[in-house]
């Protein structure tokens, strides 16, 4: 079968982070294992919805170990392995630390698609891995009724670099690294009204490693980091406020967003997943309307990083920002953490 006949994501009832299970639905899951105890070992656990958990190896270093997996949010084998890959990847970058290895997840439906179609899809896990300078060094596979790809990865920290994601400051500025609307964008292709140029951008930022994780790691002004993926910004904002007992104070007009998730929202490309966030959270936002409720719940596919930053370090994030070539846009803080207000989320 040629590429140019596939059509991924026409064999998955969800795309990409979108197909995450609602932040509801897995708080009712996940009730009562997380008081389960935790080894003494594992400093980052059961006890915290983080991006990843994190063994003491007991000489000033941790492990850090993570996995993640969805269906296509593309429609190219190799750009959807790339996605995919990197999304994983991400949650070691989330916590400050350097990946060093990975293993493959693929879920395959074998009487739909050939196995050179899945093939492509390595490839393209394999290509992110390479840009991460980490071996693909194995895997596992199953027969599948929908198309599954991600990886589990494992990285490297010092215990005292280590960035969770619910120990934000009052006071702290609020940075996020990658443009919202990846789940418009990705849904108006579902609907076969997505314009190339489009595609293209939002490609090219689903397959942007969030490499910066690593030397924020470094920075101890930087109190609380995590990515932005299915639950959208306001939910990993909210993770981020409740975890630490805090309000998050933004405004919106700082929010960076592609220019094309404001064509696609005018043509009702709402992904579901928005819906089923907002349901999950949305009373505990504060100050929004409706267009601003569609970006802030909108899933994001390997989003940007969500940095949580004292305001003696705010300089030195900025520097590092333009160290590394990003836009004047993700220069300015989106917002700021301050007492709480009995709303985990308010708009200024």
């Amino acid at each position: 079968m040629d590429n140019q006949e596939i059509k991924l994501t026409s064999y998955s009832h969800g795309a990409g982070c979108g197909c995450k299970i609602s932040p509801a639905i897995l708080s009712e899951i996940l009730q009562g294992n997380e008081f389960m105890p935790d080894h003494k070992g594992l400093l980052v656990g059961n006890h915290s919805r983080d991006d990843a958990a994190v063994w003491d190896l007991g000489n000033g270093q941790a492990l850090i170990s993570t996995t993640d997996f969805f269906m296509p949010v593309v429609d190219d084998p190799f750009d959807f392995g790339r996605i995919a890959a990197t999304n994983a990847i991400s949650d070691v970058y989330a916590m400050g630390g350097n990946p060093v290895l990975a293993i493959a997840i693929l879920g395959w439906p074998v009487d739909k698609l050939s196995p050179a179609v899945a093939s492509k899809v390595i490839a393209g896990g394999r290509k992110a891995c390479m840009d991460a300078g980490i071996p693909l060094a194995g895997g596992h596979s199953i027969d599948s009724p929908e198309p599954i790809f991600g990886l589990a990865v494992n990285g490297l920290i010092r215990t005292d670099s280590i960035k969770r994601n619910d120990t934000a400051k009052k006071g702290d500025w609020l940075f996020l690294t990658k443009s919202l609307g990846i789940g418009m964008i990705t849904t108006a292709s579902k609907k076969n009204l997505l314009e190339i140029s489009d595609l293209s951008i939002a490609v090219e930022s689903m397959t942007k490693l969030n490499i910066l994780g690593a030397k924020l790691g470094a920075i101890q002004g930087i109190n609380a980091m995590t990515d932005v993926t299915g639950f959208g910004l306001a939910g990993h904002l909210i993770e981020m406020a409740e975890g630490s007992g805090l309000t998050a104070m933004i405004d919106f007009t700082k929010i960076p967003v592609m220019p094309a998730a404001w064509k696609y929202l005018e043509l009702g490309c709402v992904p579901g997943g928005s819906n089923r966030n907002w349901k999950s959270y949305g009373h505990k936002i504060a100050d929004v309307n409706e267009t601003q409720r569609l970006i802030l719940a909108d899933p994001q596919t390997s989003g940007g990083l969500l940095i949580s930053v004292s305001e003696s370090s705010v300089p030195e994030v900025i520097s590092l920002f333009q160290e590394y070539g990003f836009e004047k846009q993700y220069l300015s803080p989106i917002g700021k953490m301050i007492e709480s207000s009995g709303k985990s989320l308010t708009l200024t």
